[in-house]
C-alpha cells in the first residue's frame, strides 16, 4: 500500500486538491517571482497560458511518473486559477495561481 500522501496523491485518481498539494509540496512557502516561474513550468507551450491539456499534467511536473489529473481534478483546478472565464490561466492567472498558492494574508 502507498503511505506517503505525497505519493497517493501522485498515482491516485480523484485525490488531488490543489490547496492541499500545494503545502504538501512547499509551494505556498514560495515568493511571487517563484511562482511566476512555476507558472513558466506550467506553461509548457510558452503561450502566457496555462490551457486544460497542460493542467492535466500538472503533476507530471512534480514526477515523471504521476498520473495527468482526471477531468473532474482538472476542471476544478482550472476553474480556481480561470479569473475571467475563458477556459485557461492566463498572466493575469499568474495574480490567480498566486492567490491559490499564497494566502492573501502572506502576499498584502
Amino acid at each position: 500500500a502507498i503511505t506517503d500522501p505525497l505519493s497517493c496523491v501522485l498515482l491516485t485518481a480523484d485525490s488531488f486538491d490543489y490547496k492541499t498539494f500545494f503545502v504538501k509540496v512547499g509551494l505556498n512557502s514560495k515568493s511571487n517571482d517563484q511562482v511566476a516561474k512555476v507558472f513558466g513550468i506550467l506553461d509548457q507551450d510558452r503561450s502566457g497560458f496555462i490551457e486544460e491539456e497542460e493542467l492535466k499534467l500538472f503533476l507530471k511536473n512534480f514526477s515523471a511518473s504521476a498520473r495527468a489529473l482526471t477531468d473532474a481534478e482538472t476542471k476544478a483546478f482550472l476553474a480556481a486559477g480561470d479569473s475571467d472565464g475563458d477556459g485557461k490561466i492566463g498572466v493575469d492567472g499568474k495574480t490567480a495561481l498566486i492567490k491559490m498558492i499564497i494566502p492573501a494574508s502572506e502576499t498584502s
